[in-house]
């Protein structure tokens, strides 16, 4: 007799519509409801909002000639960096407002979305960027000047960032990140469409895979009690887990793609409770370096679990159990990592993607002012921040 589990694979094939905690559209083929998704937030115009290095992918036609078989309008901008900076945000308001857009679609990866939040927060309010800064009071939005309709289409498996209401943008003339928030831009509809994850290369598929994981177990050990978020990381987690390997090495295989982006959507929803300070050090790194985000989290993530996982024994049991270990020891979930991260060839040192080896007390200092470190399961000294940063510099595993 077949049960439940021996058919948990094919769900990944099918199409499901969840409202959890926004409304997502999930399955393959599912970018072509767009144009029903923009009708029902009455969206006639929308303003397409992708990164510098997507306009000319597959996706971006596919996207565009589905609008355009609904008979609705719509302009691609691609303005935005893998590093999303404060004057390209100005620059995308000026787009939307020239084209009289009506909505904005997110399209990519993180920095697509991030991007698109910043500019949807401003556009119609007109309070200034940094009043949505993550710290300060929260700005009031007049109902005269609503955010404009926000969906959400992921085309990598690591972000997160097609439910939450976060945008991480670099501030130029500072060289760092800092988290912009308001709840009134959490996303409308979102769109999971495995299928727009299947050109991914190999080395991006590692990257935000990696990232996905991370969100997981930092957001899974930040010390506050969040049942939702925690239960979302722990079947996030063991998603990414079973699923990145298979991806990684089998890009086609339509349900490893499900269900990574399924596992990487459930790892956004657990940072609503907070991160750590992997974050904290990347935020700071991708800033100033303009590294790729993933890629710097998959290289610090072992550094500071050796810091943060050793006396967390309940919380690591649970991990060690969603990872499908034996061993629940904070060595050897640590080792798994190491292994997993090792199996998708992530480099071992950020001086190896090309971070300065004298960087340490500088970032150490600009981490410490970052959201994520607040929340971090631990709480870390300068000194015990920059040795964390020194060791990934050098030697991270």
């Amino acid at each position: 007799m077949k049960t439940l589990a021996s058919n948990y694979d094919t769900f990944f094939l099918a199409r499901k519509d969840w409202t959890f905690p926004v409304p997502i559209a999930y399955g393959p083929g599912r970018l072509a409801d767009i144009g029903n998704i923009c009708r029902r937030l009455d969206a006639s115009n929308p303003m397409i909002v992708t990164d510098s290095g997507s306009n000319d992918l597959p996706f971006i036609t596919t996207l565009t000639d589905h609008l355009n078989k609904s008979s609705l309008s719509s302009v691609v901008f691609c303005g935005i960096s893998p590093n999303p900076r404060d004057y390209e945000i100005e620059v995308g308001c000026q787009a939307y407002r020239a084209g009289k857009h009506d909505a904005i679609i997110a399209i990519g990866g993180g920095s697509a979305m991030d991007g698109a939040k910043a500019i949807g927060m401003t556009v119609n309010s007109n309070i200034a960027l940094w009043d949505f800064e993550y710290r300060k009071p929260l700005p009031a939005v007049g109902s005269d000047r609503p955010f404009p309709p926000f969906i959400t289409i992921p085309t990598t498996a690591g972000t997160g960032a097609e439910t939450e209401s976060y945008s991480m943008v670099t501030d130029t003339a500072k060289g760092m990140k800092f988290c912009l928030a308001h709840p009134g831009m959490r996303p409308s509809h979102a769109i999971l469409d495995p299928e727009l994850t299947v050109d991914l290369p190999a080395h991006l598929t590692a990257w935000t895979g990696v990232d996905a994981l991370t969100h997981a177990i930092e957001a899974y050990i930040v010390p506050a009690f969040h049942p939702l978020s925690d239960g979302a990381a722990l079947e996030g987690l063991q998603l990414i887990a079973k699923w990145l390997p298979i991806a990684f090495r089998e890009p086609e295989n339509i349900a490893a793609r499900g269900a990574m982006l399924t596992g990487s959507c459930m790892a956004g929803v657990a940072f609503n409770k907070g991160l750590g300070l992997v974050h904290a050090i990347s935020h700071m790194i991708g800033g100033e370096f303009n590294t790729q985000h993933g890629l710097t989290n998959a290289v610090i993530l072992p550094v500071v679990m050796r810091f943060n996982l050793p006396g967390l024994d309940e919380k690591v049991q649970r991990i060690g159990q969603a990872m499908g270990l034996d061993d629940f020891s904070a060595d050897a979930v640590i080792s798994e990592i190491e292994r997993l991260i090792d199996y998708v060839n992530i480099p071992k040192s950020l001086i190896e993607i090309g971070v300065p080896a004298d960087c340490a007390q500088g970032i150490a200092e600009k981490a410490m002012l970052d959201s994520a470190a607040v929340t971090n399961p631990c709480r870390a000294s300068l000194e015990e921040v920059k040795s964390i940063i020194e060791t990934a510099l050098q030697k991270a595993r």
